[in-house]
């Protein structure tokens, strides 16, 4: 399972990205569909574009990416579902919604981590989903790998 700063340096890097992706987005449809030309950009999370944008990169990226964004490539984490071999579109829709119930709940659905005994937040619950750290997956096949070469090794000596 990912720690909990794993987590939190994947969801602000994401965060940062987002916003990256946001701006000039934001600029064209000002400058190019309502014909703004004093363009003040600001993210603020109760404009609805903002938001649409945050949900539309989380779901997109988890669900193309199977449960890896540019965050958790950094953090070296994944998203795994613990319904299906890989994340669903609708699964990858709930698991972004579920970002913005964690934050609802006054950041209290990030820090269900520290009591659940799965480390599982709220997006987490929602999605019926859990973050990996893919350092330590690497690892115990690495370990698996290695037992199953020793035998084959012994007997060819």
């Amino acid at each position: 399972m990912a720690t909990f700063w794993q987590r939190a340096l994947g969801y602000f890097s994401d965060v940062l990205v987002a916003i990256l992706i946001w701006a000039p987005l934001e600029f064209l449809w000002r400058r190019y569909v309502l014909h703004q030309s004093d363009i003040e950009l600001r993210w603020d999370f109760h404009e609805v574009g903002n938001l649409v944008v945050l949900v539309l990169y989380f779901a997109a990226f988890h669900y193309f990416a199977n449960g890896r964004t540019p965050g958790k490539l950094l953090a070296r984490t994944r998203i795994v579902s613990l319904t299906n071999e890989r994340l669903g579109l609708w699964q990858s829709i709930e698991r972004a919604l579920g970002y913005g119930a964690a934050i609802l709940e006054g950041g209290l659905g990030f820090m269900q981590f520290f009591w659940d005994k799965n480390r599982m937040c709220a997006q987490d619950r929602l999605a019926e989903t859990i973050v990996i750290d893919v350092r330590k997956n690497a690892r115990r096949e690495e370990l698996v790998d290695e037992s199953e070469e020793s035998p084959v090794a012994v007997e060819q000596n």
